[in-house]
């Protein structure tokens, strides 16, 4: 009995630091301290960085007081004798809103709270009596959110992200979780996981969390997802007919994660490395199937093959059928010409051969007549009279008269 009653003021003390029922004023009363006291609840608050925040507070003193001025500060420190009120405080002033009366309440909201906001918070209140403060104060911690995710994972593995906070959110928090920024409607819980059973490459981007119903959204954390190279396929520049003489580029195409290597091959034989593989001045002996390989550390995958037909360049088919052409025209030009020729020599000699012929005939006539002109013949049984003339008169004699020449 005697202990129970010597344990009583110790009892009483610990109540009262529980109320935050302590007094700063040395005037002596008769009033029971029970009478003044501070209760905050709940006395330990988490909130969300950018969130309103609301500090429930219940007062009490003596009805026979009147309130004279009520306040919040958050420090315990005095400036000219009084403890600093945050309502004059130019960081809390436009964000602070007390939801008190003079009688009993003395709850506040503190909108947009940042990191600094992080602090034990005492509400005060002056009677015309004396001073109040309810200490321990209500102690508020401010948070962000962060994603923790692995750094790298393999498609297909299991992966479970966790939208942490540095405390445990006061309010029942519902999280929301985004992928490049775009909300995954279907991973709304109020657990703070999100789990991705049998990862695919589509699962790979920038993840962020939030807490529905409040405007702050963690800093995007990247997940990515390596996986074997798929979709391998060759192009070819420029594209459409390939002619002789013309430079051609393979260009190989694949998705993977790390990007893979390539190497090129025409049939069986390998014959160059990268994603590029040039060919200039291209010839027929190019032509062929040509496929690419890529691999990366999970795995390896061959293009389908394209065929390079490797054709003549028209502008010298067209040239040496010119050339053709022009040498069939010059020839038969000789041909024609020379036949001309050989044709009129042919004409010339014969003319020449008819004209002296005919000059030699005329010739002899001519003369014939002439050397014969006065000669008269004259029948033995005639008995036509002697003429007087001279049978060779007018005969004249030419000398080396040839015929036909």
């Amino acid at each position: 009995m005697l202990m129970s009653v010597r344990m009583t003021p110790l009892i009483l003390i610990f109540l009262l630091m529980i109320h935050g029922g302590f007094s700063d004023d040395d005037d002596d009363d008769d009033d029971d301290d029970d009478d003044w006291r501070v209760s905050y609840s709940p006395s330990h608050i988490c909130a969300l960085k950018d969130s309103s925040v609301i500090m429930n507070c219940i007062y009490k003193y003596p009805p026979k007081y009147k309130i004279k001025k009520v306040f919040w500060t958050k420090t315990l420190a005095k400036d000219n004798g009084e403890h600093p009120d945050l309502s004059e405080d130019p960081e809390y002033s436009q964000r602070l809103q007390y939801l008190g009366d003079e009688q009993r309440n003395c709850a506040i909201r503190l909108s947009h709270v940042t990191l600094k906001d992080s602090h034990m918070y005492y509400f005060r209140f002056t009677t015309d009596n004396g001073k109040w403060i309810g200490k321990p104060g209500v102690t508020l911690t401010v948070t962000d959110l962060q994603v923790e995710s692995p750094e790298r994972v393999t498609e297909g593995d299991s992966v479970r992200l966790t939208c942490k906070s540095s405390c445990t959110l006061t309010d029942r928090a519902t999280f929301i979780w985004y992928r490049n920024s775009q909300p995954l409607t279907e991973r709304r819980d109020r657990n703070n996981e999100l789990l991705l059973q049998s990862v695919r490459r589509e699962d790979a981007g920038r993840y962020s969390c939030a807490v529905h119903g409040h405007n702050h959204i963690s800093p995007a954390v990247e997940l990515n997802v390596t996986y074997a190279p798929k979709s391998v396929s060759v192009s070819i520049s420029p594209s459409g007919e390939i002619v002789s003489g013309d430079s051609v580029t393979l260009i190989c195409s694949s998705d993977s994660n790390p990007p893979a290597k390539m190497s090129w091959f025409k049939g069986r034989m390998f014959v160059g490395s990268g994603r590029i593989y040039s060919i200039s001045k291209i010839s027929s002996d190019d032509s062929g199937k040509y496929k690419c390989k890529s691999i990366n550390e999970h795995g390896e995958k061959y293009s389908d093959a394209v065929t390079l037909n490797i054709t003549l360049q028209h502008w010298k088919i067209y040239h040496i059928a010119i050339v053709v052409s022009l040498c069939g025209v010059v020839a038969a030009l000789i041909i024609v010409l020379l036949t001309c020729c050989m044709i009129r020599k042919k004409l010339q000699s014969k003319s020449s051969t008819n004209n002296s012929d005919s000059m030699s005939v005329n010739s002899d006539h001519k003369l014939i007549s002439y050397v014969y002109e006065n000669v008269m013949a004259v029948h033995p049984c005639t008995n036509t009279p002697k003429m007087n003339i001279p049978l060779y008169e007018n005969v004249t004699v030419y000398e080396n008269v040839t015929r036909g020449q």
